[in-house]
């Protein structure tokens, strides 16, 4: 059986590097949120310090992701995705519990990723991911 697919076509080189540079800018700004989360650990209660510092040291992971994605947008498959899951769950939630400490301030960063996220999503052409081939490629 012959299977035709439509022809690769590569985001402008412009809008490739302003997606890249969006995300190397959230990668930045997420390890700031990690520096401001250390003094969190240290001043926590012993019942929410473990607490703290799982969400601080998430910070990490989510820099990681950014960069990961800044450096190779069509050779992660899957991970724009759950990157999205993640923001538009917790921007979610925070405007459920809007009355709730931090909750505003949560809303409004983590909805700002969604679309920063979804902007170098668009711009990098990241779906592209996940055609066939793709992630052989060089």
């Amino acid at each position: 059986m012959n299977t035709v697919t439509a022809p690769r076509v590569a985001p402008a080189r412009w809008a490739d590097r302003t997606g890249r540079t969006v995300l190397a800018v959230d990668a930045v700004a997420t390890l700031g949120a990690f520096a401001t989360g250390i003094p969190l650990v240290l001043d926590a209660a012993d019942e929410h310090v473990l607490t703290e510092f799982w969400r601080t040291t998430a910070y990490l992971v989510f820099a990681g992701l950014f960069t990961l994605l800044a450096v190779a947008p069509r050779k992660q498959r899957g991970l724009w995705e759950l990157i999205l899951v993640h923001k538009i769950a917790v921007t979610g939630f925070a405007l459920i519990v809007i009355d709730k400490p931090a909750a505003v301030l949560t809303a409004a960063i983590d909805g700002v990723l969604v679309l920063t996220v979804v902007a170098a999503y668009v711009l990098c052409r990241g779906w592209q991911a996940w055609r066939p081939g793709q992630l052989d490629r060089p």
